[in-house]
């Protein structure tokens, strides 16, 4: 069995391998950069989701009463799946919810999907492939504010350190990420 920090460490090799291009790219927020981090190329790997899975989970098993996880799509779709995953083979089951950027256009014309199992009032945290601006995040912190649930913090694969740190500590919440900009460079 791998430690976190072996476990860190691959994924930091994958993610330097496999997501990470110095190259100019216009982010989803309009804003140019000269690098690109695409979280999916190893979130959705089986070894990145199996070790994205146990060091995300790790960080919710130190927080209290956790009921789920949950976050925009698609960047955080492949990261609540793993985490729910993970907390289910550890024996602390912890629910997980998708929000969606637009209301379904039908039926229940529902933002989140998969919270019918998930009490109101129920403490979340909310996952975040990459942060920029914050954006996403905050998206998915104030949609699930909307369904009832309590935000008690965000997790991130990576913060770029580019304000959205910052952007969501603003909203009253604590953020953590397994990896910053400094680590890619």
């Amino acid at each position: 069995m791998q430690t976190r920090t072996e476990m860190r460490d691959r994924l930091s090799h994958l993610l330097k391998t496999y997501a990470f291009e110095a190259r100019e790219v216009t982010l989803s927020s309009g804003k140019k950069s000269n690098f690109y981090i695409d979280c999916k190329q190893v979130t959705l790997t089986a070894e990145g989701a199996y070790l994205i899975g146990q060091l995300l989970f790790h960080e919710i098993e130190q927080m209290d009463d956790i009921a789920a996880v949950g976050g925009l799509t698609l960047g955080a779709d492949p990261l609540v799946t793993a985490v729910a995953y993970t907390s289910y083979l550890e024996a602390a089951p912890v629910a997980s919810f998708i929000v969606r950027k637009q209301p379904k256009g039908h039926g229940t014309q529902a933002y989140l999907e998969g919270v019918k199992h998930i009490p109101a009032g129920s403490r979340v945290v909310i996952l975040e492939d990459v942060i920029t601006t914050g954006a996403s995040a905050l998206e998915a912190v104030k949609r699930s504010r909307e369904h009832g649930f309590e935000v008690a913090k965000v997790l991130a694969v990576v913060d770029r350190d580019e304000g959205g740190r910052e952007a969501i500590e603003a909203a009253g919440l604590t953020v953590f990420s397994l990896f910053k900009r400094g680590d890619f460079f």
